[in-house]
């Protein structure tokens, strides 16, 4: 079965569904890491990517904007020269009530009857100015750390927005 886009799922409608405990069949996350690069640098430029509107980010967007960013600047700048963190995390369970459409769904369908819906991913609730990404670069990539932060908005549902927390300027769409 294939995903519903983005849009499906980017209001925050209702109450969090956290409480993995009373879950059958709950979804794993995919996010395989929350910090890359080297935690242990002296770096002096900070940059962070905030939301500019509340809403949730799918699991698998906020993996896909850490892959990018992550191999980008692996690429760029080598592992020693940055830190990249993940500050958001997808606790809320997205439900989904599948409907069958075509000859005979009638048969097979429920309809809206029972419709509490089927755990089907994850997604993280993130308010108008939270921070999504952090990423600590040295100076002399100052510009490979703003491309990166670009590649990640990309990524994501939500508008989000680049600034500069110490050392430099404050950075323009």
């Amino acid at each position: 079965m294939t995903e519903k886009p983005a849009s499906s799922y980017r209001e925050q409608s209702n109450v969090p569904y956290t409480k993995k405990e009373y879950i059958t069949g709950k979804p794993a996350s995919r996010i395989g890491f929350f910090e890359m690069g080297d935690p242990e640098g002296d770096f002096a430029v900070r940059l962070s990517l905030k939301s500019e509107e509340k809403g949730q980010i799918r699991d698998n967007a906020l993996d896909a904007a850490r892959v990018s960013a992550n191999s980008f600047l692996q690429e760029e700048i080598g592992r020693e020269n940055y830190f990249l963190k993940l500050r958001v995390h997808p606790h809320h369970i997205l439900r989904e009530n599948p409907m069958a459409i075509g000859a005979g769904a009638d048969r097979i369908s429920d309809g809206m009857r029972k419709s509490f819906g089927r755990p089907t991913g994850l997604a993280a609730r993130v308010s108008a100015g939270q921070k999504i990404f952090v990423l600590d670069v040295v100076r002399e990539a100052y510009e490979t750390g703003r491309e990166a932060l670009r590649r990640v908005r990309m990524k994501l549902p939500l508008p989000a927005s680049p600034f500069v927390e110490e050392g430099g300027e404050l950075l323009s769409r």
